[in-house]
C-alpha cells in the first residue's frame, strides 16, 4: 500500500519575551530567515496578513517521525530567528493580551485592508494547515465530500485560543470564530465532481468579493499550488506532538474518504447549517464539553465524539502504521487537554496571562509533550 504524503503549516505568534505583547516583527525575523519558496526540499518560511505572525512549512513526508522531526526543527528555527530581532515565538491561536494588528506591505494585503475592513484589521488567528496527496482532483473533491462531517472534530482536538484581548472569550478556539468573519470562510455543500468544484470557485472569484483562488477559505479545500487536499479548520497546536496526532487523524480520514468514494459510497448529506452549528459547538466547547457528534449531528460527550472519530478512521490508521500513536495521542489530549486547557491551567497557576504566554514560548519549542495528568 502506497501511503500519502503529509505536509503541515504552521502560524506563530511573535512575542515579546520580557512582556509577553504580540510584536510586529516579521520583517526582520524573515530576513534572517532567508525566505525561501515554502515547497523547497527544507520547506521554508513566508510571511502573513500581519506582521505579528510568521508562517512555515514543512517539506512533505511520509512519516510521523519524519513529520516530528520537521515541526520541531522548523519551530527552533523560527524561535533562533525571532530571537535576533528580540523577540519569541508562540504556538497559540490568538494573542492572549491586547494587540493592535499591523497588516503587512504588498499590494494583495493593502487589497485585503481596504476590502475587508475590520476583518482584516482584527485578524490576526494563527492555523494549521495540513497537506495530504491526492491522486487527482477528482478524487481530492470526493474526499472534501465525505470529510465534511468530521471536521469539527479536529477543531475541538486543536483549540488552542482561549484568550482575547486580556479577557477569556468563553470559548476554546475562539480564533476559529474570528476566522469566519471571512466571507469566504467556513463549511460547504457537497460538490459531486471536479469540474463543480472549480466552477464554484470560478464563479466566486468572478464575484469581484474575493480577489483570488486564494481567498477561497474553505475549511478543506483542493490546493492551488500542490496535488493535495488542504484541511484548514485547526489552531496552530501548542505542543509539536499534538500536531503529529492531528496530521494522522487527517491522512487517516482523507484515504477513508478515498476508500468510500472508490467503494460507491456516496458522502453524507448534512446540511451545511448543521455543519455551521457543529463548527461553532467545537469551537465552544474545545474538549471541555459537549460536540456534536457527526453520525447522528446530536450532542455527545466530547470523549463519545473524539472516540468514534478513532473508529471511523481505524483500518487506516492501522494500514499506515499511526494506530498506536493516535490512540495514545488522543488518550492523552483527554486526559491533560489541549491547548485551551492548558492555557487556562496556566493562567490559574500564574495568575497573568503574560505569564502564559511566557510558558507557552517555552512549549512551543518543547520536543516532548507535556505529561498527562
Amino acid at each position: 500500500m502506497n501511503v500519502r504524503s503529509i505536509g503541515v503549516e504552521e502560524e506563530l505568534l511573535l512575542v515579546s519575551a520580557e512582556t509577553g505583547e504580540a510584536q510586529a516583527l516579521s520583517a526582520a525575523v524573515l530576513a534572517s530567515a532567508a525566505p525561501g519558496p515554502v515547497d523547497s526540499l527544507e520547506g521554508g518560511f513566508e510571511k502573513e496578513l500581519q506582521k505579528e505572525q510568521v508562517e512555515f512549512a514543512t517539506r512533505p513526508v511520509t512519516s510521523l517521525d519524519e513529520l516530528r522531526e520537521e515541526i520541531v526543527r522548523l519551530r527552533g528555527q523560527a524561535a533562533a530567528h525571532a530571537a535576533g530581532a528580540g523577540a519569541a515565538v508562540a504556538a497559540i491561536a490568538t494573542s492572549p493580551l491586547s494587540v493592535s494588528p499591523s497588516i503587512n506591505a504588498g499590494e494583495r494585503y493593502r487589497w485585503m485592508a481596504e476590502h475587508f475592513g475590520l476583518t482584516a484589521l482584527e485578524q490576526l488567528t494563527c492555523g494549521c494547515h495540513v497537506h495530504v496527496s491526492v491522486e487527482s482532483d477528482e478524487e481530492g473533491v470526493a474526499v472534501l465530500d465525505r470529510i465534511r462531517p468530521w471536521l469539527s472534530v479536529l477543531t475541538a482536538l486543536s483549540a488552542n485560543s482561549p484568550f482575547w484581548h486580556d479577557e477569556d472569550s468563553g470559548y476554546g478556539s475562539y480564533r476559529s470564530r474570528v476566522w469566519n468573519r471571512w466571507p469566504s470562510a467556513g463549511p460547504v455543500e457537497v460538490f459531486g465532481s471536479a469540474d463543480r468544484y472549480h466552477e464554484q470557485v470560478a464563479r466566486m472569484v468572478a464575484t469581484g468579493a474575493i480577489r483570488d483562488e486564494g481567498m477561497v477559505y474553505f475549511d478543506a479545500r483542493l490546493s492551488a499550488a500542490y496535488p493535495t487536499v488542504e484541511i484548514r479548520v485547526a489552531d496552530v497546536c501548542l505542543e509539536a506532538s499534538t500536531t503529529v496526532v492531528l496530521a494522522a487523524l487527517i491522512r487517516a480520514l482523507v484515504e477513508t474518504a478515498a476508500r468510500e468514494w472508490r467503494a460507491g459510497l456516496p458522502p453524507a448529506a448534512v446540511p451545511v447549517g448543521l455543519l455551521r452549528l457543529a463548527a461553532w459547538r467545537a469551537g465552544r466547547s474545545g474538549l471541555d464539553g459537549p460536540l456534536i457528534d457527526p453520525r447522528t449531528m446530536r450532542e455527545a460527550p466530547a470523549e463519545t465524539v473524539v472516540q468514534a472519530l478513532f473508529s471511523q478512521v481505524q483500518d487506516a490508521l492501522e494500514d499506515n502504521g499511526d494506530a498506536e500513536r493516535a490512540r495514545e495521542g488522543l488518550a492523552a489530549l483527554l486526559a491533560r487537554g489541549n491547548g485551551a486547557r492548558i492555557q487556562r491551567q496556566l493562567l490559574r497557576e500564574h495568575g497573568s496571562l503574560r505569564a502564559v504566554v511566557a510558558e507557552c514560548t517555552r512549549l512551543t519549542i518543547r520536543a516532548e509533550p507535556l505529561m498527562a495528568g
